[in-house]
């Protein structure tokens, strides 16, 4: 087509054109179109050679992808297996070194906070479960975090200090070959493709639920990044973590300010006139930025979605840092959060955990 013939062909098919992008909006993504059998035969090759039932695991993940509509590209089939052997070894419900101890003091710490004597806790521990064992024996030979799920969930459902003690809320928050988090997987059960037998908890540390949650965690939304390390410390810190940890480092070079760069650019809950470090800083440079404190916090209310680097705020703060740095700046920046968990027995960082997935990444796109 010339390009004289083109200028008139253009406004006959403006408005086609802008009813398909506008469905394009509100429609699935397309499902992917590589064969399933090409999908399951390429990461069973890129798993380890040491990981048993490797078809059955091929077989979970590719159902994943398939069912939420995520393309088995070669950089995320790599991604969701470096995560995997990261969090489990690929376990479905691996074992937790030290459980029957961890568990005991979780129960003692919260008798303790809320001034329950030791004889009472001793005594509810010694009545009989559901299983016909004592809790208290229960606990001492527990191995994995399922089976600690399920002594809480008897505990809370049966023995009324269990009520009191944990209100309702099982401690054990994560599970499964990828360690996802239990609430983000009940927020995603729609369209979870498995007929489910008991509960989305339950669900959480089987290899199909596992996987398929925690590729949910993983791929299943947009990022910015430009590099899988930046995805790898959000599913360890918190979707756009990275983003938003970048965004808290130009909000410091603009202001001033030394910021905690852990992603969180609000404090839980803070009504407005009581706002969090970094939204203070923000709020410093409001004549520069030309917001008032409701437009700041509505924008930065926006943290946890793409949109938020189509702000004005967004772009204006980074016009202040980079003009002042005299430098560009990054977008994406791994947090720096310090991991805290009573499993864990070393000082770890979210920088160690996206550093050490990343490495099992590229060697698994060289296999």
């Amino acid at each position: 087509m010339s390009l004289h013939a083109t200028r008139h062909f253009l406004p006959r098919i403006a408005p086609l054109l802008a009813m398909l992008l506008l469905a394009g909006c509100v429609t699935a993504p397309p499902a992917p179109t590589r064969p399933p059998a090409d999908t399951r035969s390429e990461i069973v090759r890129r798993m380890p050679a040491k990981v048993a039932e490797r078809e059955r695991w091929a077989a979970d993940i590719e159902t994943a992808f398939a069912a939420q509509r995520i393309e088995p590209t070669t950089e995320n089939i790599c991604a969701v297996l470096a995560i995997t052997e990261q969090e489990s070894g690929y376990v479905a419900n691996p074992a937790v070194a030290n459980l029957p101890r961890i568990s005991r003091g979780e129960i003692d710490r919260r008798a303790a906070t809320m001034h329950v004597p030791k004889f009472m806790v001793d005594a509810a521990l010694a009545l009989r479960s559901p299983d016909g064992r004592t809790y208290a024996e229960r606990l001492r030979t527990v191995r994995t975090e399922r089976d600690l799920s399920d002594i809480y969930e008897d505990m809370i459902g049966s023995v009324p200090l269990g009520k009191r003690l944990f209100a309702d809320y099982n401690p054990v928050q994560t599970g499964g070959p990828m360690q996802v988090g239990i609430p983000f997987a009940e927020s995603k059960a729609s369209g979870y493709p498995y007929a489910v037998q008991g509960s989305i908890r339950d669900e959480v540390f089987t290899r199909r639920g596992g996987l398929y949650f925690g590729i949910a965690h993983l791929l299943g939304y947009e990022t910015p990044y430009t590099r899988k390390v930046h995805r790898f410390a959000d599913y360890n810190a918190g979707w756009y973590a990275s983003r938003n940890a970048a965004f808290q480092r130009a909000v410091g070079i603009a202001a001033g300010a030394t910021l905690a760069l852990d992603g969180d650019l609000l404090d839980p809950g803070a009504p407005l006139d009581k706002p969090g470090q970094t939204e203070r800083a923000v709020r410093s440079l409001a004549d520069a930025l030309r917001m008032d404190d409701r437009a700041i916090r509505g924008a930065l209310e926006q943290g946890n979605r793409l949109a938020f680097g189509d702000t004005d705020l967004y772009a204006r703060v980074y016009a202040l840092a980079e003009a002042r740095a005299g430098t560009p700046l990054p977008r994406a920046v791994i947090p720096g959060i310090t991991l805290e968990s009573p499993k864990i027995t070393r000082e770890l960082t979210t920088a160690w955990f996206a550093t050490r997935v990343d490495e099992r990444y590229r060697n698994c796109l060289q296999r």
